[in-house]
């Protein structure tokens, strides 16, 4: 036998096919195309046989003309000119007695994708539309959307749409809804199919009479008509009352999300169908298929938002079973998180307790993570068993652990004493980066009440020269100045081992620039170190799980019945790899302007093109730490070379130029220009301005020296709103700081032409004079004679647009700048 991917087989296949003998027995010539395709199917390149299989199509068998079609449309792109030959044959059979080989031709027809044979393809379907059988009509009307695929920019005849609207009446159901999809996709640039009013009372006095799919495609474009009266509205919804607990789920979803958008202004109706939505729901979460699952459980989520004691009788129906998969355990207890109340959290807490052992690691950290999220309510029966699993001396567990105790004292700060406690010892246990980083933030915050926590760091700091981890030199940094406010004499000898390692011997700059930052910050003082480093250690305002609000069905119906929901985390979201809850933005005063959270009092903005200037009083050392609780994340990543910095900087900087501010919208980024009075900043090193924009996550690409004009800074940085559902998730921002210093060349100038022109070469030394002091000192003089403080010109470039997110850096910005400039003074 030949080699199976050989061109022997290739070759001995060739030779069945034209051997006069098999052509002339119709079961044994059937027989070889079918090992054709079967050879096709294993991978074997079989195109060299694409003349004889042509030859083959011309057969009244129906068999044989399906095997050969289906090789035909696999290797036409192949052989566009022999598949010249096929249409003949293809058009031959439209006109065929039989139905089912008229809707083949048909099919194959537009199947074979070749843009040289529309012009043959268009006749057929046009007559495939007014076909008899409803199986031809079925293809036809298909066989429109996809040569409408195959040219989109190409406008199809508006006769054609007329036939196709007229279609939705048609007799056959599938007839119906394939033209709902061939309208879609023909109409996708015009927003699709028009749902006018007879069109919808057809579409659903005709529900009944489709299949699962083809209902669920009637509902989801239904969702586009708006009833035009009350009594209509009433009139559907009584209609669709009965899908609305189909067993099937994607009818019950879809009638759901349809109840949700033409009821949007009468939240009982919406509230009503939501409880009713709660059997089927449940039933669904016990499918044997393990996606139907999830997705109904992601979907219970949503409902829990709006009512959250809906489910609560059946909590049970939530436990993990063990054969589950990880992904459907962690969503399945974050919705017993939810469920939680007096009369079974006894209940829930014992199976969380039994989810901390198993043998996946990601399950068994969701579970300690979820009795954590309990404990903001029930903190004491919760901590009892955190307590317990630290008992159990093993690194994931007690990771998991301390993190979860990290964030509760966050949010429950009544629970410290016991989380103190429990902390002694468990730094050997840990392994992990993102478990140590939370047990150092607790010995920084709390170290005056846990008696160990300078052993532990004096540990911890003899080794760090073998540490690899960037966030733990930074988080031990961070801890050993907290930890040396509260505790001085235990800590001076090892904070000063640490500082003269982190400045002197390390070479990763975040480090060392940070190390600078707390030095300086020491010789400013105790109480101003105090001010910029003790800030909040909790944040009560997240509140307790137990008698939240419900949130209106408004904020999610648009995304029920999508992917969505299972991207989606959950309800409150928490990151998994953080090293200091200060980190986390929580936006507890969603309405709450920015400028109330930062330590600067009112800030004028000027755009591009005004004569104000934007001015901001003397903030006090503690910005820092407030800018960085502000309501949006800054991160660094990914990180952006100065070559690619300097590309889009000129690239979208000659954008502006040429389409201006207004225009330059349409590319979906932004482009502002603010000024800023901070004039010290000059003066600052360039290590000190790295150090203090790194601890808000902005990274400073190039800078001048300091005191030379024109002085600029290049910065950049990642924002990301996690709260926001409507804005992009993350952007990023480019950045440029400028002080050219042409207001004191200005003032110069106008004192200098009061003079003789005699003098005008001793005028200019005394002007470079004045602009050597100027630039010390950054005054600039007024014509009425009052000393003004120079600007410096903030330009930011956002892509993609977000305005709130870019307000909002530019407030944190200028707070950083304000800040350097009053330790300056």
């Amino acid at each position: 036998m030949p080699y199976l991917g050989g061109e022997e087989t290739v070759r001995e296949l060739r030779r069945a096919l034209s051997n006069p003998n098999v052509q002339s027995d119709p079961l044994r010539y059937r027989n070889t195309i079918l090992k054709v395709i079967r050879t096709m199917s294993q991978g074997v390149d079989v195109s060299g046989l694409f003349s004889e299989m042509v030859k083959a199509c011309a057969t009244v068998d129906v068999v044989q003309k399906k095997l050969v079609y289906v090789f035909l449309c696999s290797y036409a792109t192949l052989n566009p000119e022999l598949s010249l030959l096929v249409i003949n044959t293809l058009r031959k059979d439209c006109q065929d007695p039989n139905p089912m080989v008229r809707s083949l031709a048909l099919r194959n027809m537009t199947n074979l994708r070749l843009p040289s044979l529309v012009e043959y393809v268009e006749q057929p379907l046009t007559a495939g539309l007014r076909d008899r059988a409803a199986c031809v009509r079925r293809v036809a009307v298909l066989g429109w959307a996809k040569l409408h695929n195959l040219h989109p920019s190409s406008e199809i005849d508006a006769a054609v749409v007329n036939e196709l609207y007229s279609l939705l009446r048609d007799p056959d159901p599938v007839v119906m809804v394939n033209c709902l999809r061939a309208l879609e996709e023909i109409l996708k640039e015009e927003g699709g199919i028009a749902i006018n009013k007879p069109i919808t009372h057809h579409l659903l006095n005709r529900l009944k009479e489709c299949d699962i799919w083809g209902q669920s495609e009637v509902l989801r474009v239904l969702q586009r008509y708006r009833p035009q009266s009350e009594d209509e509205l009433f009139d559907i919804l009584s209609l669709l009352d009965s899908f609305l607990v189909s067993p099937h789920p994607p009818v019950m979803a879809a009638t759901l999300s349809l109840f949700l958008s033409i009821s949007s202004n009468l939240p009982v109706i919406s509230l009503a169908a939501l409880e009713r939505v709660s059997g089927p729901l449940l039933a669904a979460c016990g499918s044997g298929s393990r996606e139907m699952r999830f997705a109904a459980v992601c979907h219970i989520q949503l409902l829990l938002r709006s009512v959250p004691g809906l489910l609560g009788p059946h909590y049970k129906r939530f436990f993990c079973g063990y054969a589950e998969p990880a992904y459907i355990k962690e969503r399945k207890m974050q919705v017993l998180v939810e469920l939680v109340n007096d009369e079974n959290v006894a209940m829930i807490l014992d199976e969380l307790k039994g989810y901390c052992t198993d043998v996946n690691t990601d399950t068994a950290q969701a579970a300690i993570s979820a009795i954590g999220r309990i404990g903001r309510s029930y903190s004491d029966r919760c901590l009892q068993i955190l307590t317990g699993l630290l008992g159990l001396k093993q690194d994931h567990i007690t990771s998991a652990v301390v993190q979860t105790m990290r964030d509760l004292v966050w949010v429950c700060p009544q629970c410290s004493d016991t989380v103190c406690l429990a902390l002694d010892g468990c730094e050997e246990t840990l392994q992990d980066i993102q478990g140590r980083q939370a047990l150092l933030w607790l010995l920084g915050v709390y170290g005056e009440r846990i008696s160990t926590a300078p052993y532990t760091l004096e540990v911890l700091i003899d080794r760090v020269r073998s540490e690899a981890s960037l966030g733990i030199k930074m988080e031990l940094l961070t801890a050993t100045m907290r930890l040396f406010l509260c505790r001085p004499a235990e800590t001076q000898d090892m904070l000063g081992r640490l500082l003269h390692y982190c400045i002197e011997e390390e070479t990763d700059m975040c480090v060392r620039d940070q190390a600078l930052l707390y030095y300086r910050l020491l010789h400013c003082g105790i109480e101003k170190t105090r001010e910029v480093l003790q800030g909040r250690r909790s944040d009560p305002s997240l509140g307790v799980l137990i008698g939240r609000p419900a949130k209106p069905v408004s904020q999610w119906a648009r995304c029920f019945n999508t992917l969505e929901p299972l991207s989606q985390g959950a309800v409150e979201a928490e990151s998994d790899s953080r090293g200091s809850p200060e980190h986390v933005t929580y936006n507890s005063k969603p309405n709450a302007d920015l400028s109330d959270t930062l330590s600067c009092s009112h800030i004028e903005e000027v755009h591009s093109g005004s004569d104000s200037a934007m001015r901001c009083s003397d903030s006090s050392t503690n910005v820092l730490a407030s800018s960085i609780a502000a309501p949006l994340s800054l991160s660094l990543s990914p990180a952006v070379s100065p070559e690619d910095f300097e590309h889009l900087w000129l690239q979208r900087q000659a954008l502006h130029t040429e389409r201006g501010a207004e225009k330059i919208e349409e590319v979906d980024c932004a482009w502002i220009e603010e000024c800023v009075r901070c004039p010290a900043v000059l003066h600052c090193s360039p290590q000190s301005l790295q150090a203090a924009m790194q601890l808000v996550n902005i990274q400073t690409l190039a800078f001048t020296p300091q005191q030379m004009l024109p002085w600029r800074v290049y910065l950049y940085t990642h924002t990301q709103r996690s709260h926001s559902m409507d804005a992009p998730n993350t952007t990023l921002i480019l950045g440029e700081l400028l002080c050219t210093g042409e207001a004191n060349q200005k003032s110069g100038v106008k004192k200098g032409t009061a003079d003789s022109e005699a003098g005008a070469e001793g005028k200019e030394d005394q002007l470079v004079r004045k602009e050597m002091d100027a630039t010390a000192d950054r005054l600039r003089v007024s014509e009425d004679g009052q000393e003004e403080e120079e600007g410096i010109k903030v330009i930011l470039n956002q892509q993609p647009k977000d305005d709130d997110a870019l307000r909002q850096f530019l407030t944190i910005l200028i707070t950083v700048l304000n800040t350097l400039s009053s330790e300056k003074d």
